[in-house]
């Protein structure tokens, strides 16, 4: 079962979304405020993690930068609807989706299993097809088994999704994936198309990668990986 933390200060909401959540094979549990949020998720044992934007003590942005600085579990922000800035922010700052509000718990749920399901998938489908789980290029190492990555030999600390773009770009090293092909393959074909959170992403993880110059743009076309493959 996984198990799932909501920090949001509605205390009337986590009671019904739990019993919701219970029914997919999901645990739910609540902390009202970021402070109590952050002492469980130090605590471990959690799958996911559903941040409200609006919040005591911090916003949801300045709980989510928070996070990941110690962790890259999964998050889902809630946003206010039509508030296109807040979701832009969420995901600038490392949030793997958004909900707006309201919301249908059904769609919660979908979003949820889409960021559970895609942090398995990698290595779930080199131990099917009896790959190695170590995908290498030059000055790039990725363990699509431990969900590693070391970049000219040092360690990378990635989120969620920043890891599935990258090992999703250097799986099929130097073909151009553009951002609609992206999106059904992180976010599942049932996803709103929101194209400029492949943007979001793809330029947190250029950072990220610096000084490798490897994630190239191909104009009116998509991304592509560009570095040469070393042998494993």
């Amino acid at each position: 079962m996984h198990r799932i933390l909501l920090i949001d200060d509605d205390a009337q909401l986590g009671p019904p979304l739990a019993a919701y959540f219970a029914r997919f094979d999901m645990a739910l549990e609540c902390a009202l405020r970021p402070s109590t949020g952050l002492e469980r998720l130090r605590q471990g044992g959690l799958d996911a993690a559903i941040l409200d934007v609006m919040l005591p003590e911090m916003d949801g942005f300045a709980l989510c930068r928070a996070i990941r600085k110690e962790s890259d579990i999964p998050l889902i922000m809630l946003t206010a609807r039509g508030e296109v800035m807040d979701r832009v922010v969420g995901l600038e700052l490392g949030a793997d989706d958004y909900v707006p509000k309201p919301f249908e718990p059904r769609e919660l749920v979908a979003r949820l299993q889409t960021v559970l399901r895609r942090r398995v998938a990698a290595p779930a489908a080199t131990a099917a097809s009896g790959t190695a789980t170590n995908l290498v290029f030059d000055g790039l190492e990725i363990d699509a088994a431990t969900r590693s990555v070391r970049r000219q030999g040092e360690p990378l600390e990635l989120t969620s999704t920043e890891f599935d773009l990258l090992y999703l770009l250097a799986l099929n090293a130097g073909k151009v994936f553009s951002r609609d092909d992206i999106l059904n393959q992180l976010r599942g074909h049932e996803a709103e198309l929101y194209t400029r959170a492949v943007d979001i992403v793809v330029s947190r993880l250029r950072k990220k990668l610096e000084p490798l110059d490897c994630i190239k743009t191909l104009r009116n076309a998509g991304y592509t990986l560009a570095l040469r493959p070393l042998s494993p």
